[in-house]
C-alpha cells in the first residue's frame, strides 16, 4: 500500500473504532516497517490534517457533489476527504497528483465504477475552491471554516468574544511544536541543546519556560541517546507551568493525584532537586508502571508511584502540595488530538464536572493545613475550570492566591492576581490549559 492508501484506512479505523487518532496512527505505522520516516510523516500529516479540518472538508464536498457525504460509501468518502485536504491545505501537492491518486485508489479497491465520480467531484472542487460561500453568521462560519461543532462554538461564545474564538481556532490550526522538559538534576537546557544537536536533533532555547526546549527534525525521540540517559522527558509547556505555579520547596511532600503519564510528578521532583517525596498516583496499573519506568530512566528516586483512586479520600496522606490534574474534555489539546472536537458533547462536560468535583473533594483532605492545592485541566471550558474553583473554595475553606510571581518572564495574565490562569493557544503557542493555586485555610 502507498501512503495515501494507508492514510485512508487509518481514517476509516478511527471512525469505525471511535478511537483517538494518535493510538490508531501509532499502531498502524508501527505495523509498516517498510515505511521511511518521510513517508510516515506524510501519512501523519494527511490523517491529522484531514481530521483537523474535517467539518470544512465535508462542507466543501457537499457544496460540489450531488451525492452528499452522508450517502457516500466509507472508502470513497475518506478517499475524497484526503484528496480535498491536499487540494485545499497542501500547497506543495499538485492538484493533478491529489486527483489522480484518489482515482487510482478507487479503481484499486474495486470501486472502478465510482472513479469517474471521484474525479469529477475533486476537479470541481479544485476549480471552485476560491469562491466557496460560507454562512453570514460569523460564529457559524468560523465553526465550519475551522471545523468545530456548533455547540462548542456557542459554548465558548458564553465566555469569549468572537475575535478571541477566531484566534483560538487559528492557533489550533497550526501544527504543534514538540517541547521537552529538561531534567535539571542531570543537565541544563543549553548543554542539552548541544548534546541533541550532535545527534542531529535541532533544539530551540527561546521558550516560555526556563527548563524547556523545542525540538525539531526527529522521527523517534525515544531512540535518542539523551532520552535514554534520562536528560529530559516530553511535556507541553502549559503542563510545566502548572508545576512552576506550584513551585514546591526542597524536601516537600507532593501528591500528584491523577499523575499518568507522570510529567508533572517528574517536573516537581526535578524542581525539588530530587529531595522530599512525590506520590505519583493513578487508578490503572499499566499507567503506574509507565510512571515507575519514567522515573527510573530519569533517575528520580523520590517518585513513589502508586495505584490509587483519586475520587476516594486517603486519610493517610497529608501533603504540602497536591496536584489535581483532573480528567477533562481536553479541548486544549485540539492541535495534537484533532478528533477531540468530534468525540465530546455538552453532556460529556456535565458528567466530567461531577467527576472533577469528587476528585477535588477527596483532594481537600490530603492537603496539610496551610498547604497548597493546584487544580489544572487541559481544556477551555469555564464549567470545568473557574466554576469548579469557585465552588471548591466556597465549600472547603481554600482560597486562591496571587500567582503573578510564578509566571515566566515576558508573560502576563489579567487573572493572575486572582489566583488562576486560562492559557489559550494563541497566547504563548502552548496547549490550552487552566491552572489555579489554592491554599488551605489561607
Amino acid at each position: 500500500m502507498n501512503e495515501r492508501e494507508i492514510a485512508v484506512f487509518i481514517l476509516m479505523d478511527i471512525f469505525n473504532e471511535r478511537a483517538y487518532n494518535n493510538i490508531i496512527l501509532r499502531k498502524t505505522l508501527n505495523s509498516h516497517s517498510e515505511l521511511t520516516p518521510v513517508q510516515k510523516a506524510f501519512i501523519t500529516e494527511l490523517v491529522n490534517g484531514t481530521l483537523r479540518n474535517l467539518i470544512n472538508i465535508d462542507y466543501i464536498i457537499d457544496k460540489f457533489s450531488k451525492t452528499k457525504t452522508l450517502k457516500m460509501k466509507p472508502f470513497i468518502l475518506n478517499n475524497i476527504r484526503i484528496a480535498v485536504y491536499q487540494i485545499i491545505y497542501m500547497d506543495k501537492i499538485p492538484v493533478s497528483a491529489a486527483c489522480n491518486e484518489a482515482v487510482k485508489l478507487a479503481k484499486k479497491r474495486s470501486f472502478a465504477s465510482l472513479s469517474g465520480f471521484v474525479n469529477g467531484v475533486l476537479r470541481s472542487i479544485a476549480r471552485g475552491k476560491d469562491s466557496i460561500e460560507y454562512p453570514s453568521d460569523k460564529v457559524k462560519a468560523l465553526g465550519i471554516k475551522y471545523s468545530y461543532p456548533q455547540w462548542l462554538m456557542e459554548y465558548w461564545l458564553e465566555e469569549m468574544t468572537e475575535d478571541e474564538i477566531e484566534k483560538i481556532c487559528r492557533a489550533f490550526s497550526e501544527p504543534p511544536v514538540i517541547s521537552i522538559c529538561v531534567n535539571t538534576t542531570k543537565t541544563d537546557k543549553y548543554e542539552l541543546k548541544d548534546r541533541l544537536l550532535k545527534e542531529g536533533i535541532q533544539a530551540d532555547t527561546d521558550t516560555v519556560s526556563d527548563n524547556s526546549l523545542y525540538i525539531y527534525k526527529t522521527s523517534n525521540i525515544a531512540e535518542s541517546k539523551c532520552y535514554k540517559e534520562g536528560l529530559f522527558h516530553i511535556m507541553d509547556e502549559s503542563s510545566m507551568l502548572a508545576v512552576q505555579i506550584m513551585s514546591p520547596e526542597k524536601n516537600s511532600v507532593v501528591a500528584d493525584l491523577c499523575a499518568a503519564p507522570g510529567g508533572k510528578s517528574f517536573a516537581a521532583a526535578e524542581l525539588m532537586e530530587n529531595t522530599g517525596v512525590v506520590y505519583s498516583r493513578d487508578i490503572y496499573e499499566h499507567k503506574v508502571r509507565l510512571i515507575k519506568e519514567g522515573a527510573e530512566r530519569l533517575g528520580l528516586t523520590v517518585i513513589k508511584a502508586e495505584i490509587k483512586d483519586a475520587e476516594k479520600s486517603d486519610p493517610n496522606l497529608k501533603a504540602d502540595y497536591v496536584i489535581a490534574d483532573v480528567p477533562c474534555s481536553g479541548f486544549g489539546l485540539v492541535r495534537k488530538k484533532p478528533d477531540i472536537k468530534y468525540n465530546k458533547t455538552y453532556d460529556d462536560i456535565e458528567e466530567l464536572v461531577k467527576i472533577q468535583r469528587r476528585i477535588l473533594k477527596a483532594a481537600a483532605d490530603s492537603v496539610k493545613e496551610g498547604g497548597v492545592l493546584i487544580y489544572s485541566t487541559c481544556t477551555i471550558s469555564h464549567k470545568e475550570n473557574i466554576e469548579n474553583v469557585k465552588w471548591f473554595c466556597g465549600e472547603y475553606g481554600f482560597k486562591c492566591e496571587d500567582i503573578t510571581k510564578y509566571l515566566p518572564k515576558g508573560t502576563n495574565c489579567k487573572t493572575a492576581d486572582k489566583g488562576y490562569i486560562q492559557i489559550l493557544p494563541y497566547m504563548w503557542g502552548t496547549d490550552g490549559f487552566f491552572v489555579a493555586r489554592m491554599r488551605k485555610n489561607g
